[in-house]
């Protein structure tokens, strides 16, 4: 079937079709046909799970625009991750902006509902973010909604992911049982059973554009999954040499390794071979990207100077800790095929898509507190392999396993190659999220007594795949520690939050971490708030990430505790409990050393930290230290520097640059050459000459003029 066809069977305007057309798609793939034939179009909520690059977001697509453009009803695309979700919007309004679709995207700020995004038609949400929406009931969001799309579903089996989607999914079946739910996934294996879940249709094809071969590399012998063998030629070891095989004919790779150090470490060891290799003609255009990443901060680190030189050579390595900037750049270089081989870490499975013609995964162990290294799970692999082939480019994919030796070789054919991914199944009762979905449920008033509650989360998977009364005892716990901590009260019968349980869940914290924090500053209103104590406070929660320790770190961090005074209690060295509050001090001493305007070379020799790190740490604090000054105000208390922390955790400053950083165009680097140069207010800026502006490090005529101007308004307003 055409896309015209479809447009003209369905009321779809020949615009939608024309629109894809540009992009190259013309006609449906079975996959896609099965969808629309069960009813994708028709309002029918259908689990549609097929291979990577089998056209499922087109499925999809194609709903939202009927959805929208033939009923004129509003469509949330929802999505587990932000990478996720930013490349969502951007692909949604490049598409269809030219068809009058509005496309808007919202993802972080728990506490804001923000009334302009009701004038989208699609809206691309994270798992979170769709949640809070929904425990602040913003009536608009549901007013016309008629379709949600729920992509990378198989996440419900992911302990820190799925329980917000599970959650959520329950909510949105609660406040609206008629709405369509198109669930979508590479890997499910049970989606018979999904669907049963979500009252939906299972929709399953094993149809891949490119064809997949699947096997396991060993000492030059490639063993595929139907029992062919292959030999590629080498001697530089296993990953060399599948990486440089492929290459030369053309195609590009993908290695996943399971530690950034690893991905960084093999990226520059491929980066001599690979550089020969180049094509005549690429390496000024690699060259112009290496500056760009080098340059993408205003003070680089070793993570960046280290990604530019491997980028010249047609290599990089991806992962969490460079800077948003660097990671769009290395994705959009290796789309376009100027970047031959990508070395990433794991994490890229569930996130953005780049395909290539040979994945190899070279470890398929990884470390997991307390235990040590374990298997990753069979549907990881089966997440890395879909990403092997890209259509129209490749005539196959390979995803190839690396043995150590023939018993190795053994164990992975058995453990990945032949074997289907694991069922998926839910994580709510194991992952210690129950607690915050059971304040939000009552908040929401999705369940306003114990009865109410039994009854929302039998709509929850694991209330399907185990029975409710699995949760009953688990409910009952949650409840209680609730009314303890004062977040819920029981009066006649029901359950109704308190004030501080209402300002628990629209903050989007966990009530573990509202405790720490409310009793926290208890303590500080007594001895008094200062800056470390309360930046630790911050990282004792559970909802802050914490940094590793090294060895160093053990004998550093005990002499910081014997001359600091803290607002929680602080473990004998040795105890249980000592190592994570050293975690947490490191943690608070990285957000210091931060908003006292440490260079980010310095965040990532003292403390391990990338750009992305950096960026995602001062992100997390800066939400905790708004959710500190709220709990604050409600208890009464003063606060202290709650608030000029937070904004210096935003910008990186000390106190003095505040004002300057209210300039567009001026982070904390352009701000302390402004102080440091005598402009140390909005003021002294507006007054001065252009020239004198443009004389500042970091500065030039163009930005000069701007913030001048922008200066002189803000002192005038």
């Amino acid at each position: 079937m055409t896309l015209v066809e479809v447009c003209r069977l369905y009321a779809l305007p020949a615009e939608v079709a024309e629109a894809l057309r540009q992009v190259g798609i013309e006609e449906l793939y079975p996959p896609q046909e099965a969808a629309i034939a069960a009813g994708a179009l028709e309002g029918e909520s259908l689990v549609l799970a097929a291979p990577t690059a089998s056209g499922k977001t087109l499925v999809a697509e194609l709903a939202m625009l009927r959805a929208v453009l033939s009923r004129g009803g509003r469509v949330l695309y929802v999505v587990p991750l932000r990478a996720l979700a930013g490349e969502k919007y951007e692909d949604l309004r490049t598409k269809y902006a030219r068809l009058g679709v509005k496309v808007g995207l919202a993802t972080g700020d728990y506490d804001r509902v923000d009334g302009r995004l009701a004038d989208h038609d699609f809206l691309v949400l994270t798992n979170e973010k769709a949640d809070s929406l929904l425990r602040h009931r913003a009536s608009w969001l549901l007013d016309g909604l008629s379709l949600v799309v729920l992509d990378e579903v198989h996440l419900l089996a992911d302990p820190s992911r799925g329980p917000t989607l599970e959650v959520l999914v329950a909510a949105l079946r609660h406040v609206r049982p008629d709405l369509q739910l198109l669930a979508l996934s590479a890997t499910i294996r049970n989606a018979e059973e999904l669907a049963e879940w979500l009252s939906a249709r299972a929709v399953v094809s094993d149809f891949r554009p490119v064809p997949l071969k699947s096997g396991v590399y060993l000492a030059g012998e490639l063993l595929l999954a139907d029992g062919s063998r292959r030999k590629v030629t080498g001697e530089l070891g296993p990953v060399f040499d599948l990486v440089l095989d492929v290459i030369q004919g053309g195609g590009q790779a993908l290695v996943f390794v399971s530690t950034r150090r690893s991905a960084q470490a093999l990226a520059k060891k491929l980066a001599r071979p690979l550089a020969r290799l180049l094509p005549e003609g690429e390496g000024e255009s690699l060259v112009e990207l290496a500056t760009r990443i080098e340059k993408a901060l205003d003070e680089p680190t070793p993570i960046c100077q280290e990604l530019s030189a491997c980028v010249r050579a047609g290599v990089a390595f991806h992962h969490a800790g460079l800077h948003h900037v660097q990671r769009r750049a290395v994705e959009g270089a290796f789309r376009a095929r100027l970047l031959k081989v990508l070395c990433t870490t794991t994490t890229l499975a569930a996130g953005v898509n780049l395909p290539a013609r040979r994945v190899i995964i070279r470890d398929v162990h990884r470390y997991q507190a307390p235990y040590g290294a374990a298997y990753i799970p069979t549907l990881e692999f089966h997440q890395m392999a879909g990403r092997a082939g890209r259509p129209g480019l490749d005539p196959y994919g390979e995803a190839v396993l690396v043995a150590k030796d023939e018993e190795d070789r053994d164990e992975l054919l058995v453990r990945y190659v032949l074997a289907p991914p694991e069922r998926i199944t839910s994580q709510l009762a194991t992952a210690g999220a129950l607690p915050a979905h059971v304040l939000g449920a009552i908040v929401a008033g999705y369940a306003r007594s114990p009865r109410g509650l039994r009854e929302f989360f039998s709509r929850t998977l694991l209330a399907h795949q185990f029975g409710v009364e699995r949760l009953e005892a688990a409910l009952g716990q949650s409840l209680t520690l609730l009314v303890q901590e004062g977040m819920v009260r029981r009066w006649q019968g029901r359950l109704l939050p308190t004030p501080f349980g209402e300002l628990v869940a629209r903050l989007y914290i966990q009530p573990a971490s509202a405790v720490i924090l409310r009793d926290g500053l208890g303590e500080g209103e007594r001895v008094g708030l200062s800056e470390l104590p309360l930046l630790h406070l911050i990282a004792h929660t559970p909802d802050m990430e914490r940094l590793r320790l090294r060895r160093a770190d053990l004998e550093e961090l005990p002499q910081v505790v014997q001359r600091e005074g803290f607002l929680v209690p602080v473990p004998e060295p040795g105890a249980r409990g000592y190592r994570e509050f050293l975690a947490e001090l490191k943690t608070a001493l990285a957000l210091k050393a931060w908003i006292s305007e440490a260079p980010e070379r310095e965040l990532h020799l003292r403390f391990g930290l990338g750009p992305g790190d950096t960026y995602r740490l001062r992100e997390e604090a800066e939400w905790l230290l708004y959710a500190a000054a709220r709990i604050s105000g409600l208890l009464g208390l003063t606060g202290g520097p709650l608030p000029v922390l937070r904004t210096r955790m935003r910008y990186g400053v000390r106190e003095e640059l505040l004002e300057l950083v209210r300039l567009k165009g001026v982070g904390r680097v352009r701000a302390r050459a402004l102080y440091d140069a005598g402009f140390t207010d909005l003021a002294k800026v507006a007054a001065a000459p252009e020239k004198a502006l443009a004389r500042v490090s970091h500065f030039g005529p163009a930005l000069a003029q701007r913030i001048k101007r922008q200066a002189e308004s803000l002192v005038g307003a």
